[in-house]
């Protein structure tokens, strides 16, 4: 080996020497050895920075003043919680324990092999690797426990905010892992009133805009099925609403009904995917056509009367749809902007829930009521054959003409001629 390789080599030569010589000391087997001079190798390796945020491993002094946590007894794991969390949040300069038949580390703690600790041990933000054997409960907090192979606890595990890690080794008791609560449930912070109101105008410009594309996109390829659910909305609103009521409380026997009565034959049972998957699409097209339609309807009735009153408008579905729907999100734009006052913003929550709740039973009874827009009867529009004969259209009305009332005393006689003197 020339010299200048000999000089590189000398540090990696002295690193193994430093790692090897402790674990020759104390070791009675060569599996020892290798064991204690991977776990050195482990601490020192590279990309372990997550180890620098941890405290330097040491012992925690215990005194008279200090608090006392008893570890014999592990079966209230919330109020020891409560108490190594109190003593946790602690300067580790200022830091006192006294553990009653046992100790608390602070940071990384091992035991060796060879080793055997008697009483309760606490590890405090640091992981617990044990080789050797412990007589007593093994507690951590902040890190996990380690139990590598031939290490004994004749105890109980228990870790909080960590893992339990059974690597071979053996636990006479119970193991547990508990996450701590103030780890699961960060303090929260109350939004502002500014970015509730922009979080919800987000969210309810979103629905608004979904609900244009999808009106859009029914007046340019259904208008006529649309229209006459319109129709059907303004010329019987109220029976509209009790039919989507009372659908809306059918709907799930129905589906049901059906379900059942394709379970009773072979080939309804393979049908099953796809009469679920079109239910679902008729339901979700019923509601949402029928919400369209009632803003259709809002929207021409709006439309008409302002052309009534001399302004200059263009009547289209479009227009329509942009109306209607402006009217229907109004309650929700009002809660959006208003909804982070206390108490009030809950009830105009439940006033927006409300109203669209009923607007979207009308347009589903509509829906239903003129089967899907293909049927006219309850629209307003249908005329009878029969009032389309002369005889209808020339009859005298139900009533009668109301005639003039003619002046006294000029009530012609019988056979007597016109006082004009015509003949």
């Amino acid at each position: 080996m020339s010299t200048s390789r000999a000089f590189r080599l000398a540090p990696a030569f002295a690193l193994i020497a430093l790692l090897v010589r402790p674990a020759l000391a104390r070791a009675d087997e060569p599996s020892d050895v290798l064991r204690d001079v991977w776990t050195r190798l482990q601490q020192i390796a590279p990309g372990q920075d997550a180890q620098a945020d941890k405290p330097k491993p040491q012992a925690v002094p215990s005194g008279t003043d200090a608090p006392t946590i008893q570890l014999h007894d592990l079966s209230h794991p919330i109020s020891l919680e409560k108490s190594i969390r109190a003593a946790a949040g602690t300067p580790p300069a200022d830091l006192r324990l006294t553990i009653p038949n046992g100790q608390a580390r602070l940071g990384d703690f091992s035991i060796g092999s060879d080793q055997t600790v008697k009483g309760d041990l606490l590890v405090l933000e640091g992981t617990a690797d044990v080789y050797g054997r412990l007589e007593g409960n093994l507690v951590s907090w902040g890190g996990d426990i380690v139990l590598h192979s031939g290490a004994v606890v004749s105890g109980d595990v228990l870790a909080f905010d960590g893992q339990v890690r059974l690597e071979g080794g053996e636990v006479t008791g119970e193991v547990r892992t508990m996450s701590s609560p103030a780890a699961e449930q960060p303090t929260a912070v109350a939004p502002s009133p500014m970015s509730h109101v922009l979080r919800s105008l987000a969210g309810t410009t979103g629905v608004f805009l979904t609900m244009m594309l999808a009106g859009f996109g029914l007046v340019l390829f259904g208008k006529s099925p649309l229209e006459v659910t319109s129709d059907t909305v303004r010329s019987s609103f109220s029976r509209a609403f009790i039919v989507g009521l009372l659908g809306q409380i059918l709907v799930l026997p129905t589906f049901g009904m059906l379900v059942v009565g394709l379970i009773l034959t072979v080939a309804g049972i393979l049908l099953i995917p796809f009469v679920v998957i079109v239910f679902a699409l008729l339901l979700v097209a019923g509601v949402v056509g029928g919400a369209l339609a009632v803003a259709h309807a809002m929207g021409e009735s709006i439309t008409r009367r302002q052309m009534a009153q001399g302004r200059a408008l263009s009547p289209n579905s479009y227009r329509y749809l942009l109306v209607g729907m402006a009217c229907i999100f109004a309650p929700w734009l009002v809660w959006t902007l208003f909804g982070w006052v206390p108490v009030a913003g809950e009830l105009m929550l439940g006033a927006a829930i409300l109203i669209s709740w009923l607007l979207a039973s009308v347009g589903f009874g509509a829906a239903l009521l003129s089967r899907g827009g293909l049927k006219e009867q309850f629209a307003g529009r249908f005329i009878p054959p029969e009032m389309l004969t002369d005889e209808f259209l020339w009859a005298t009305p139900r009533y009668g003409v109301p005639a003039a009332k003619r002046p006294e005393g000029t009530t012609p006689r019988p056979g007597s001629r016109p006082s004009d003197g015509s003949r």
